[in-house]
């Protein structure tokens, strides 16, 4: 059965590195890069330059799944053909789709010609060369950074470059650079609980780091950014960086005469995570809408990924064995967040439903022992 896995994200290496050779089961893993990248800390490598990618081809040893190299141009559902930008066309039998996201800029004015965005290694590496920059002695502009998004990414951003900051501030004994949050809801991190926000927020005031919450982005320019208030009142922001981490959507490659697409471009799955119409296509991580009977939408994390991705590869291998599917029963083991060098704050999970609230280095070490659990789970 030829089987075809699109991006090596989180969900498409659980999916891959999960598979086990199974007769008649033909895998081939196709991404755009030779590396998987672990996007959870790309806020370390555009304050640090850490290191935060592995070869794909090693970690598949064993799992019979194969890898080429090519970018996806588009996936016809109907004609069950995915073309490649070299002009390639493969056809498939099952397919897994696990492209990821895009950057929505939300037509804000201005703002995607002139922002930095934090999805691949390559702004990363941007960002970090920005920051050494403005520490040297010729640098003459704005030493502002605006970061447009308060959540999850944008929060553990800018406290990795508060710290950083510090850091270079000390060692040259120049100023520290200037920070701003401008975050559109009344509160940053509206996804989390409100003891995590709080201590959040309490990290963020002893950096110094200036949050505007209930403002909005109107406009980007190479200058700097115009916010709008909550009494409907504007404000320029001079700049010498501006960071979106402001919102995503499914990247927009997958067409299909059945599928109706959700909030975001995302694709709508069963309770097996197939698409709706298409019951050979698998949709996970960023791709996919999935809402559980009576719940509320799956979020798009990483450990949610990983889970639909080790779930897609044991019903691959059911099917193969001619035994039934298991369900999606989706399930979050915790929550950090990185606050800053050694600095987190969190929860994990208990037997019987409880939670442990954890901050400083307890919530970091477990972050730490999160990110190795997955980078085993890979082995």
């Amino acid at each position: 059965m030829k089987t075809l896995i699109l991006g090596a994200g989180y969900g498409g290496m659980a999916a891959a590195t999960a598979l086990k050779p199974t007769p008649n089961l033909d895998v081939l893993l196709i991404d755009r890069l030779p590396y998987h990248t672990y996007y959870t800390r790309l806020h370390e490598a555009a304050a640090h330059g850490t290191a935060v990618t592995e070869p794909i081809e090693p970690l598949l040893s064993g799992t019979g799944v194969e890898f080429e190299q090519a970018e996806i141009a588009e996936v016809d559902l109907d004609a069950r053909e995915v073309r490649l930008k070299d002009g390639r066309v493969m056809d498939f039998q099952k397919l897994v789709i696990s492209l990821g996201s895009t950057t929505n800029f939300y037509g804000i004015e201005g703002l995607k010609e002139n922002a930095t965005e934090l999805k691949e290694v390559v702004h990363a590496e941007a960002l970090f060369d920005w920051v050494n920059r403005a520490f040297t002695p010729d640098y003459s502009g704005s030493r502002t950074i605006v970061i447009g998004g308060g959540g999850l990414t944008g929060i553990e951003l800018v406290t990795e470059l508060a710290q950083r900051s510090e850091e270079l501030s000390y060692k040259f004994g120049m100023p520290k650079l200037k920070l701003v949050v401008v975050e559109a809801a009344p509160v940053i991190l509206p996804i989390v609980n409100e003891k995590l926000r709080a201590k959040s927020m309490e990290i963020l005031q002893d950096y110094g780091v200036e949050v505007l919450t209930g403002h909005k982005l109107t406009k980007a320019t190479p200058d700097g950014v115009t916010v709008q208030g909550p009494d409907g009142g504007t404000r320029e922001i001079g700049a010498g960086k501006i960071v979106w981490t402001g919102g995503i959507k499914a990247r927009d490659l997958v067409k299909g005469e059945m599928i109706k697409f959700g909030v975001g471009g995302r694709i709508p799955v069963d309770r097996y995570l197939r698409a709706q119409g298409y019951p050979d296509v698998f949709v996970i991580g960023d791709m996919a809408s999935i809402i559980p009977e009576g719940g509320k939408p799956v979020p798009s994390t990483a450990q949610h990924a990983g889970q639909q991705g080790r779930l897609t590869a044991e019903n691959l291998m059911r099917f193969m064995r001619q035994e039934d599917l298991v369900p999606y029963e989706p399930y979050t083991q915790g929550e950090f967040i990185s606050l800053g060098g050694l600095m987190a704050a969190g929860w994990m999970g208990l037997p019987g439903g409880y939670r442990l609230a954890l901050t400083g280095a307890a919530a970091h070490a477990m972050k730490r022992a999160s990110e190795w659990r997955w980078r085993q789970s890979l082995r």
